[in-house]
Parts: structure tokens; sequence; C-alpha cells
């Protein structure tokens, strides 16, 4: 029998997640929640970039969604710049008794230690109310920063350090809202974007920090940040607005998980508008960007992750590859425990469900 499934939020990752979502003979779209006037009505296929009619029609507000009675929510409206709202709606399915999978609130991945308790005992609570499970995931934070690294933690016999990076050219990213409001491309070299401003990066990356010392069975004693900035030689333009001469071009920033004054497991992030921007910092494997892992231990480990996509660029490829993540979790997410649920809680994800062969 067909899962029963919804989608809430369209944008770059929800549009991706909604395509699998009616495409995938696992599931049946019941309903499609989204938060822009203009795309309520419109169908389900459409909005999803497929060329099919589903009859799923959307909705404008989270009560109609609900009354469609869902066995899960796919959740991926903003969360970034939206925490406390895209909690409460996280709580509220919980509540109504709908299993919850998505990519926001980012929190939600590991919150323990990152989020204030009694957040966490609410959304307890709902779930507990609604006998409902949440599990939040996607690519970094995500696979790329807890299941990659701890399934080659599980091959060394000794580890110093775990180091996850990415490494990326956002040019083609359209996500003006992160790029510009979030990461602060654009603005003065002098200003602190909002992700950089104390305890942001940490908030935001914490959840990978403490869910691999959790893996490799240690406590992280507190997180450093570190944060620099390369402003643009001149103006040009990219898929998310213009970059003008001066202003934030290329970041570096990093997370760094201390145990005994060491930085066990490190999180760094390279992200440049242009390729020659600040060739001294690390760069990807290959493409425009690419996930890598380096372990220091015995045996010691460089691994890159490089994702393409027949869609996309890297920028894309790496949306498609954290959707995927999220909605292949859902059967194992239906038959996990209520409450709050990790990557350490689910079985081994092995893509099943999802061989289709090769294209005629």
């Amino acid at each position: 029998m067909k899962i029963r499934v919804a989608q809430v939020g369209t944008g770059n990752a929800g549009m991706l997640t909604l395509r699998q979502l009616i495409t995938d003979d696992r599931f049946e779209l019941v309903a499609v929640s989204v938060s822009t006037p203009d795309k309520v009505g419109r169908d389900a296929g459409e909005l999803a970039g497929l060329d099919v009619v589903t009859g799923v029609a959307a909705v404008g507000d989270l009560d109609t969604l609900i009354a469609t009675a869902p066995e899960c929510a796919v959740y991926c409206a903003m969360g970034d710049t939206r925490p406390v709202e895209a909690t409460n709606d996280v709580r509220k399915l919980l509540e109504a008794g709908i299993d919850v999978v998505g990519s926001a609130p980012g929190t939600l991945q590991f919150p323990w230690g990152t989020m204030p308790d009694k957040v966490i005992e609410k959304v307890e609570a709902s779930a507990r109310a609604g006998n409902a499970t949440v599990y939040i995931t996607g690519v970094d934070p995500g696979f790329a920063s807890d299941l990659v690294p701890l399934a080659l933690a599980s091959t060394c016999q000794r580890i110093e350090q775990i180091k996850c990076y990415e490494l990326a050219d956002y040019a083609t990213y359209d996500g003006a809202e992160v790029m510009f409001d979030l990461m602060g491309f654009g603005k003065p070299v002098t200003d602190t974007p909002l992700l950089f401003l104390p305890g942001v990066l940490g908030l935001a990356w914490g959840t990978a920090i403490r869910m691999m010392a959790t893996g490799l069975g240690i406590e992280v004693d507190e997180i450093v940040e570190h944060w620099e900035a390369e402003p643009a030689p001149e103006s040009y333009d990219i898929a998310a607005g213009r970059i003008e001469q001066g202003t934030i071009a290329a970041l570096k920033f990093s997370i760094s998980g201390m145990v005994a004054g060491h930085p066990a497991i490190v999180v760094e992030h390279v992200t440049r508008t242009r390729d020659d921007l600040r060739p001294d910092w690390a760069r990807p494997a290959a493409g425009g960007g690419s996930y890598r892992i380096e372990i220091t231990g015995e045996p010691s480990y460089v691994v890159d992750v490089v994702p393409s996509s027949e869609h996309g660029d890297h920028n894309h490829a790496a949306i498609v590859a954290a959707c995927g993540r999220i909605v292949n979790a859902i059967p194992d997410v239906l038959a996990a425990e209520a409450g709050i649920r990790t990557t350490l809680d689910l079985p081994l994800p092995t893509g099943h469900g999802t061989f289709v062969g090769p294209a005629d």
C-alpha cells in the first residue's frame, strides 16, 4: 500500500522533494502547502516542474493540509530565517499525528546541546501527543557531515580528528535570501553577516558536530567559530543578484568541536562566487563543488564526494542529494518510535526502492 504524503514548501528543495513524491511509486501525494499566494490553487505537478496533472492543488495554510490526513509530511519551508515559526509548524503536524521529515528547522537534526532544553521538550511533548516522529536532515549539515564520516570512522582503529568540508562555487545558486540576507554576499566586508553573528555558526552546525561526537563516544567541551571574507575585485552578476566591487565575494568559515583543547571535529566551508577568488583556500576535487571528509588516524582518509546531475550543476545536484535523503527516509521514520529521531537512530539507509535501471 502506498504511503500517503504531503509537501510543505515548494522552494529550491521543496520543488525537488515534491517531484520525487509524485514520481516515486511508494508514495501517494494528498496535499501541498505553499506560502506564496500566487502558487495557491496550482497543480502539484506544475509546482514540481513536471508535465503531469496530479489533481492535487496547492493550499495556503497548514490546517487544510492536515485535514487531508497524510501519514507523513515533507517539511521544506524556510527555516534558516524563521526557526521559531518552522519549529511551531513541525509541532502542529506532530500533534495532528503526522510524522515529519524535512530540511528545517535544521537544529532538530540533533538538538541536544544546541537548542534550549525547554524547546526540545515542547517538540517531544508534541510528538508524544500525536504519537508521531520527526526527522530532519540534508547534505551539510546532513549526510556529508554525519552519515558519510561516521561510516568511514567505523573502519578506523584510532581517530585524532574528523574534518568535513563543503567546497563550492555558489555563483549559480539562486537563493537570494540565503546568499545576501544570511551569508552576506554583496555586503560591505566591514559588516558582520547574520550567519557570523556570535553563536550562529555553532547553532547551525552544532548539530553535526555533536552528532558526530555522540557517534564517536566523546563529548565536545566547546565550539569555536571562525570566518573570513574576500572582497570582489570588480562588480559582476551571479544567479542570486549583483556583487559590487569591494563587497563580500568569497567566504571561508569553520566550526570546531573542541575536546580537551583539541579540534576533534571540524566543519569548514569555502564558498566562492568566482572560481579565481582566493586560490590559496581549499578547492573542490572536481567541477564546481565537492564535499570532502578528512580523517586523521589509523587509517587516515581523504574522501571527496562530487555530486552531479543531468538537470543542473553541482549546486543543483547537492540539493537533489539532500532531497533524496529526506524522501527516502520516510519508510524508516514511519517505523520509528515517536519523538525526535536522528541519523544515529534510524537503520542504515540503502536507497531501497529507488532502483529503476538504465534509461531507455
